[in-house]
């Protein structure tokens, strides 16, 4: 096991083992004790009591993050071409179909979202085993298949997400950079975990939210409180 550095025992020493703190403190630790000379993503980890091998028991959803992600986010629209135009006046990085198509095929995934069209999905479906494992297959339950090509770009611009819990029953996902306010963090990490809140599927028995964490690309876990982030 490799030594703790300078920064990294600073930042161990700062959190109190075992303490659940309020959403508030943990977002203003988290600016305390990350030492990264670049904007480290801000990520909140939620453990959920969920069999995910169940089907009645999967939960995945969407939502817009109030600050945005932080990030610049590169987006595909595969379309036909009278819906080009469209996509293009709303922000798309990549504009096309079987260009983009053959490429994908190639191993071009350098892309962080991909939105299609209803009527092109005989095409994008192909793109499974490549898409699916990375995250990139288009959903109509994710809102990336869907006629409203400007609606889809704009929202995914402006910091929409979509998140699934893993296997381990566990979702995780970035609520924003650590160069954002702690207030802008808190709001950004309550709109994802009430989202998760109020998709507890009914057959889930027990306790549904076992553990949250914040946590920045290379800091130590800092654990919440589950009773400090309200359920609206």
């Amino acid at each position: 096991m490799s030594k703790l550095t300078k920064n990294q025992k600073a930042a161990y020493a700062k959190v109190e083992p075992h303490k659940a703190y309020k959403l508030s403190e943990a977002a203003s630790l988290l600016k305390e004790i990350t030492f990264t000379k670049f904007d480290a993503s801000v990520d909140v980890d939620v453990r959920l009591g969920v069999d995910p091998r169940k089907a009645n028991q999967m939960v995945r959803g969407v939502v817009t993050l109030p600050h945005g992600t932080g990030k610049t986010v590169r987006v595909l629209v595969l379309c036909t071409p009278e819906k080009e135009a469209e996509a293009t006046a709303a922000g798309a990085d990549y504009v096309g179909l079987d260009e983009y198509v053959d490429k994908i095929k190639s191993g071009w995934t350098d892309v962080d979202v991909i939105i299609c069209t209803p009527n092109v999905m005989g095409k994008v479906g192909s793109l499974g085993r490549i898409l699916g494992p990375r995250g990139l297959m288009p959903n109509p339950k994710t809102g990336t298949v869907t006629m409203d090509l400007a609606k889809a770009v704009s929202e995914v611009k402006a910091g929409k997400i979509d998140f699934k819990v893993d296997k381990y029953g566990i979702i995780h996902t970035s609520v924003g950079k650590i160069s954002f306010t702690p207030e802008q963090i808190v709001d950004n990490a309550k709109e994802v975990i009430n989202t998760i809140i109020k998709l507890k599927p009914s057959a889930a028995k027990g306790a549904y939210v076992l553990s949250i964490y914040l946590s920045t690309t290379m800091s130590p876990g800092v654990q919440i409180d589950p009773k400090s982030v309200e359920t609206k």
